[in-house]
Order: C-alpha cells, then structure tokens, then sequence
C-alpha cells in the first residue's frame, strides 16, 4: 500500500504542476495538455479506488490513519478536476473570443449606416453578455475559494480531534492493562490467602494433637 500511496502522490503533484503551467500559458497546445492531464486525473482517481480496498486489509491499529492519508489524496484530487475543468471553461471562452473578434474584422460592411447598427449591435450585445458571464465566473470561483479554506480550516480542526481521541484511546488501553493485572494479582491473593488459612488450621490441629 505505502507504494501505491507514495506513486500517486508523486503522480498528484505532477498534475499539481502541469496546472500551474497550463494557467500561465495560451498557446495553440493547451487542449493537448489539457487531455494529458485528465488521463492523469483518472489514473490517480484508479489508484484511490484501489488504496480503498488495500485499506481494509490494513491491521485496525494502522487503518484509521490509513484511511485518512487516502482520503486526503481523494479530496486533493477533486480539487485539481475542479481547476482543470476552470481552465477549460477559460480556454473555451478565449477561443470562442477570439473567433468572434475575427469573425468580426473579416466582415465586409457597406456603407449603409442601418445594416452597419444591424451587424454591430448585436456583436456588441453578445459580448456584453461574455462580459456578465465572465463576470458570474469570477464570483463563482471566489465563493468556491471561500468554502475550500472553511474545508481546510474543519480538515484541521477534525485532525486534532483525532489526535485527542488516539490518545484517550492510548491512555484506556494502559488502563485496562493495569486493571488485568490488578485483577490477576487479586486472585494470586486470595490463592495465597486460602493456602495459609489450610496451612494455619492444619499447625493448629498438629499442636492440639501434641498437647492432647
């Protein structure tokens, strides 16, 4: 298992940087990219699937912790999906800009003022409604921002309880090993007990024989 883990954080990091490259570059090759890295995505979303089940085989004392390490790799995961599919949606609205824009200078207008206002107006409306969209999208990312801090800072708190719960749970099993022996040590009291009270009864009666 640790293998497997170790591969496709390795493998996660690596998308965590092709990302990163992706975000700063606008070449004509994103969209090649862009599908190397879903093929990525999907492999570390495979080998997920299969630490899920190398976790159940994990002795009980070491899946908990187990279980958490795959399931931050999970959450890590969905996180760079999200930002892929962000910057798809970016890629796809800049070409569909760019298309329009040239679409736009190629036109051929005539020197009638009405099919000028015709062909203008509504060219201008589209790109006033991009605008909105553009808009709506950098809202949306900012208030899906908002939430994955809040995710992180509960991420936190939920670990250090875990932290406390392992050492309750530390602490009851020293406990219960004291109460064992405890109880062992009672019952070779009573044994020792009995044997001396026998012991006792027989010295008594040897010396009740003697003087009698």
């Amino acid at each position: 298992m640790e293998t497997l883990y170790h591969q496709t954080n390795k493998l996660l990091q690596e998308v965590h940087g092709e990302l990163a490259r992706l975000e700063k570059s606008a070449g004509s090759d994103d969209h090649t990219t862009e599908n190397q890295v879903q093929a990525q995505v999907d492999h570390i979303i495979s080998n997920c699937e299969r630490l899920d089940i190398l976790v159940m085989k994990e002795p009980p004392a070491r899946r908990a912790n187990a279980k958490m390490r795959v399931n931050q790799l999970k959450y890590d995961c969905q996180h760079l999906q999200s930002f892929l599919r962000q910057l798809q949606h970016k890629r796809y609205m800049r070409e569909q800009e760019e298309s329009e824009r040239e679409a736009l200078l190629s036109r051929t207008f005539t020197t009638n003022e009405q099919e000028h206002s015709v062909m203008i107006d509504p060219a201008l409306q589209h790109h006033s409604r991009l605008n909105d969209s553009h808009r709506q999208l950098d809202d949306l990312l900012s208030h899906g921002g908002s939430i994955i801090s809040g995710l992180r800072d509960q991420r936190v708190t939920l670990k250090g309880a875990q932290r406390r719960i392992l050492d309750i749970g530390n602490t009851l099993g020293l406990t219960n090993t004291v109460m064992r022996l405890i109880e062992k040590r009672t019952g070779q009291d009573k044994v020792i007990m009995v044997a001396l009270m026998l012991a006792s009864c027989v010295l008594m009666y040897c010396v009740w024989r003697y003087f009698s």
